[in-house]
């Protein structure tokens, strides 16, 4: 889709505009990617704690709980922007909003 960080809605082929969001919107990318090496560090936890290292497994826990807090809260403020940005089409195009709300 052309231009999608400017509209990453699809309005056009689905009547579900918000499937696939984040392949479409790229700025979906930096949280993934903190929520991805969130998970990776509670492996890490997982292990530091199963070989007896309590210091290791704190500091990977609290690091993976703010890497994947991080990763959410980046996720949930992309997507408000996109709901934002809809509503915006949808006050510019009117007709539009009409054939979605039957």
């Amino acid at each position: 889709m052309k231009g999608a960080h400017r509209d990453p809605v699809d309005h056009v082929r689905t009547t579900l505009p918000h499937s696939g969001e984040s392949f479409i919107d790229t700025l979906w990318l930096p949280g993934l990617l903190l929520i991805g090496i969130g998970t990776v560090l509670i492996a890490g936890t997982v292990a530091a704690t199963a070989y007896g290292n309590r210091d290791l497994s704190l500091i990977l826990a609290l690091i993976a709980g703010a890497l994947v807090t991080a990763g959410a809260l980046l996720i949930t403020l992309e997507h408000q922007r996109v709901k934002r940005v809809e509503r915006q089409w949808l006050k510019e195009h009117p007709e539009r909003s009409q054939l979605r709300a039957s």
